[in-house]
């Protein structure tokens, strides 16, 4: 069986070492799940800059996991921008997040099976799954699964 390929929105670096989200326990999971190999994990340059804004000693720890948990960091693309201004140009994410659309369109034009988040205003949302699913087909690439840690953690004690 293939190992699922996932992508790692910036949520989840912050999620991580939030220990009063609810989502924190299965946040952990994913990462260990990770490291089992149960997942092949990637994040993007854009994931990269977003973390750079946080501060300092937060910023460390954050970017910290990427090599701790082997995660591939996807580099800046064309194509994936192409995308992501086609969700916006489709009123799936607004202009103003659009970073939040290269997310899944990184996801989409890497061919990487699922876009995990805990981002409930501009990803994991109904609209934005279906929508961009859809705008996914008509440009030649698969629909990216978008999900959150609870959603893939298998683990019936978190």
């Amino acid at each position: 069986m293939r190992t699922p390929k996932v992508y790692l929105e910036t949520t989840l670096f912050n999620f991580y070492f939030d220990k009063d989200r609810d989502a924190h326990a299965d946040t952990v999971k994913l990462f260990e799940d990770i490291a089992d190999g149960t997942y092949h994990a990637f994040t993007s340059l854009y994931v990269i800059d977003e973390l750079e804004n946080a501060p300092r000693e937060k910023r460390d720890r954050m970017m910290a996991l990427i090599e701790q948990y082997g995660i591939t960091v996807l580099a800046l693309n064309k194509e994936a921008e192409q995308l992501a201004d086609n969700y916006v140009a489709q009123g799936v994410i607004p202009l103003r997040y659009r970073t939040d659309g290269v997310h899944i369109a990184v996801a989409a034009v890497n061919d990487l099976d699922m876009i995990i988040s805990m981002n409930f205003q501009h990803i994991v949302k109904r609209k934005t799954k279906l929508a961009t699913g859809n705008i996914n087909v008509l440009n030649g690439y698969r629909p990216v699964e978008i999900c959150t840690p609870m959603e893939v953690n298998e683990d019936e004690n978190t």
